[in-house]
Formats: structure tokens, C-alpha cells, sequence
């Protein structure tokens, strides 16, 4: 992340092929419109998904919120 912008996305899980598609979408994308393109989308049943976490995560950085981690 550089001035609000973001310049790379790494996933530790998820669908490969999907995961590498969002980081090169997001690449390039300001914090503030990943987050709200992303947030509340749902991966089947599971209540998340990929996007949602990474804009949880975004949440959390620009908060700079320690207990972030826990949710």
C-alpha cells in the first residue's frame, strides 16, 4: 500500500486461479474502493469469501486496530 493505493495482494488460501485474478484486478485500486467492491460478497454457504476477508483486513489496517485479528 502506497498513499491509499494498493500496489500488491498476496493470498495464503483460496482458489489459485481466483486469488491471482483479484490481485491483479486490486492492483493499482485506491484502499478505499477495494474495500467497498468487496466487502459482504459470500462464497457459497460459508459466510465469506476471499474479497470479504481481504477488505476485513483493509478495515483493519486503516484503523490500524490491534484487536482487528481476533474478529
Amino acid at each position: 500500500m502506497q498513499d491509499g493505493v494498493i500496489r500488491s495482494v498476496e493470498f495464503v488460501r483460496g482458489c489459485p486461479g481466483f486469488t491471482q485474478a483479484l490481485s491483479r484486478v486490486l492492483t493499482g485500486m485506491s484502499m478505499e474502493e477495494a474495500i467497498a467492491r468487496l466487502d459482504g460478497i459470500q462464497c457459497l454457504d460459508k459466510g465469506t469469501s476471499c474479497p470479504h476477508q481481504l477488505a476485513k483486513a483493509l478495515q483493519c489496517w486503516r484503523a490500524q486496530a490491534q484487536d482487528c485479528i481476533s474478529r
